[in-house]
């Protein structure tokens, strides 16, 4: 009994662990195809936007915490912006990239902030 129960606890490892690779491969292959490039992330103490250059002028950058809490706002007056992460406490934000005129929200993503 104790036997079957080892073999079928690798059986589900492995299956886990391949169903884990296909699911990172897949989210890197969305990632290629993103509007808004962050960088470093995990960030520590500012995280940069860079947008492309079509989308800065009619577009907003909104940063929120996990709960919800909004925690920034911008109009993207640049390719490239910079936020400051001073108010920022440890944890998971949500960033949107939102057309002004329509309020719809052109992409969504997620980066870390640690210190």
């Amino acid at each position: 009994m104790r036997r079957v129960f080892t073999i079928l606890s690798i059986i589900l490892l492995i299956t886990i662990q391949s169903q884990a690779q296909s699911i990172r491969s897949n989210t890197l292959g969305e990632t290629n195809d993103r509007i808004v490039k962050l960088y470093p992330n995990p960030a520590t103490a500012f995280i940069n936007f860079d947008v492309p250059k079509n989308y800065e002028k009619n577009h907003i950058i909104q940063i929120y915490s996990f709960v919800g809490k909004k925690m920034y706002e911008s109009a993207t007056l640049s390719q490239k912006i910079t936020v400051q992460l001073n108010d920022f406490n440890r944890g998971l934000y949500i960033y949107h990239l939102v057309e002004i005129s329509s309020g719809k929200i052109i992409e969504s993503g997620k980066f870390q902030v640690s210190r």
